[in-house]
């Protein structure tokens, strides 16, 4: 089997979903040489060129009318974008930068994909506990598919959750692992549905009340803690898929952070603590930190491509059903 670095042909790719993070996505995309970019929907259309979509075009077109399916090249409108794109598109893997509200959306949309007979690798960027386990459930059903399915694959779960299944190689037992993140949005109106997950976390809040919230309601909460989002104890996948990685007990596994909605600037470090007892006895932590300069969008769509591309290698050897970030390694993306 050819190893991926040694094709000459870049990957053709998908983003479905163009909110911030597809459209970052589709910027993190262009300069690479192992992958293009080729397809792309929204709630409205979508849009597919095999020679390759131009990001500047597209977020321009999306941001103007609401839709890619007003692209004038490879732009078509249609209540059925996903379908539509997939039985239409010549694409290896997509990356479902969707937003995951309410919480059974995601496995709704992957088990449509499953039906379309479409074989090939998906990657997804999912954050809530229950929402995996959701998708461990479609596990037979991938397999039986032809589908390699990578998920939590983004930041957190994703890159913190696999630097933590790396660090724990040093220790006879896991105690702890503990990860704190800090994102800074300038505008939340770019990833509006991002904020909306965030805000399903606060205590007296749930997924569909977070759903059910008007941009004026939303502003007025964000008006009231000054931009800030202080989240603690969240429902995060890290834990059930360090459990599943045979890591530790989801039990020990804790996430928060704070997200600055009105400065780009990280309110605080992103990191993950690992602290465990080594086969002498003594206790210790690893930390891994993030750098303060890199973006949410970086850090997420960076470590979705690097998956794909591992969920790729994995396709190509017959491969297939579900894995998560804790289990596999992404690999880089030239």
């Amino acid at each position: 089997m050819m190893n991926l670095t040694q094709l000459t042909n870049p990957i053709p790719v998908g983003v479905l979903g163009f909110g911030g993070l597809g459209q970052a996505a589709a910027r993190i995309l262009a300069p690479k040489q192992e992958m293009i970019w080729v397809a792309a929907a929204d709630k409205k259309g979508y849009a597919y060129d095999a020679r390759g979509l131009n990001p500047d075009t597209c977020i321009t077109t999306y941001q103007a009318q609401g839709s890619l399916g007003y692209l004038e090249a490879g732009g078509t409108l249609s209540n059925n974008s996903i379908s539509d794109l997939i039985s239409q598109a010549d694409v290896e893997g997509y990356f479902l930068a969707l937003p995951n509200l309410p919480n059974t959306f995601m496995a709704s949309v992957v088990k449509e994909i499953i039906q379309s007979g479409w074989r090939g690798v998906l990657v997804d960027a999912l954050k809530r506990t229950s929402a995996v386990e959701q998708m461990l459930q479609l596990r037979d059903s991938l397999q039986a598919a032809g589908i390699t399915y990578m998920t939590g694959c983004g930041a957190t779960p994703g890159l913190l959750t696999a630097a933590a299944a790396l660090a724990a190689q040093s220790y006879a037992e896991i105690h702890s692992v503990k990860i704190t993140f800090g994102v800074g949005i300038a505008n939340w109106e770019a990833y509006r549905a991002t904020i909306r997950e965030d805000i399903a976390h606060i205590p007296g809040y749930s997924v569909e009340k977070a759903v059910a919230m008007s941009d004026a309601e939303v502003e007025a909460l964000l008006d009231k803690t000054n931009g800030i989002l202080a989240l603690e104890n969240m429902e995060h996948a890290d834990d059930i898929m360090l459990e599943l990685a045979g890591i530790c007990p989801r039990d020990r596994v804790t996430v928060g952070g704070v997200v600055d909605t009105r400065n780009p600037k990280k309110p605080l470090s992103t990191n993950v603590q690992i602290t465990g007892r080594t086969f002498e006895g003594k206790i210790s932590t690893h930390t891994f930190t993030l750098g303060d300069e890199t973006s949410m969008a970086a850090n997420v769509c960076g470590p979705a491509f690097g998956y794909l591309k591992a969920g790729i290698a994995l396709n190509q050897r017959g491969i297939y059903g579900l894995f998560t970030a804790a289990e596999i390694m992404p690999q880089f993306v030239k």
